[in-house]
């Protein structure tokens, strides 16, 4: 006997993406037309989250560090602050809870990859730079 695949399963989250994708177009095929005449690229190195009861917004920019001058002349004795970060927003999503679902789905499933083929992404900046 053959028992179905758990498409809940977390293991599987390939299989979570197919399935859901079956049933938001009722088990039919559907070709996809992707349009990018105005697509813009940008980078970003941090993002900043809001939302409402209908949805999920998502601001995404630049961390800058500004350094303050005043800190670097006095060495380390200063209590002067040594910069300030400034978060410049580039571009701002606004989706639904549905969309961010999928998106924190595919998400995951790239990050998961990505450290088994190249090793564990380590969060902690302090503990990447002690090579």
């Amino acid at each position: 006997m053959v028992e179905p695949e758990n498409t809940n399963d977390p293991a599987h989250p390939e299989e979570q993406v197919d399935a859901q994708a079956r049933q938001q177009t009722g088990q039919q095929q559907a070709r996809l037309h992707i349009n990018e005449t105005d697509i813009k690229t940008s980078y970003t190195n941090a993002f900043r989250t809001n939302c409402s009861a209908e949805e999920v917004i998502i601001d995404f920019g630049m961390n800058m560090v500004v350094p303050n001058p005043d800190a670097q002349q006095k060495g380390d004795e200063s209590t002067q602050p040594a910069g300030e970060i400034t978060f410049h927003v580039n571009d701002r999503v606004i989706m639904n809870y549905f969309t961010a679902k999928r998106l924190a789905m595919l998400l995951g499933q790239i990050v998961r990859q990505y450290e088994q083929r190249f090793g564990k992404l380590n969060l902690n900046a302090a503990d990447r730079t002690q090579g």
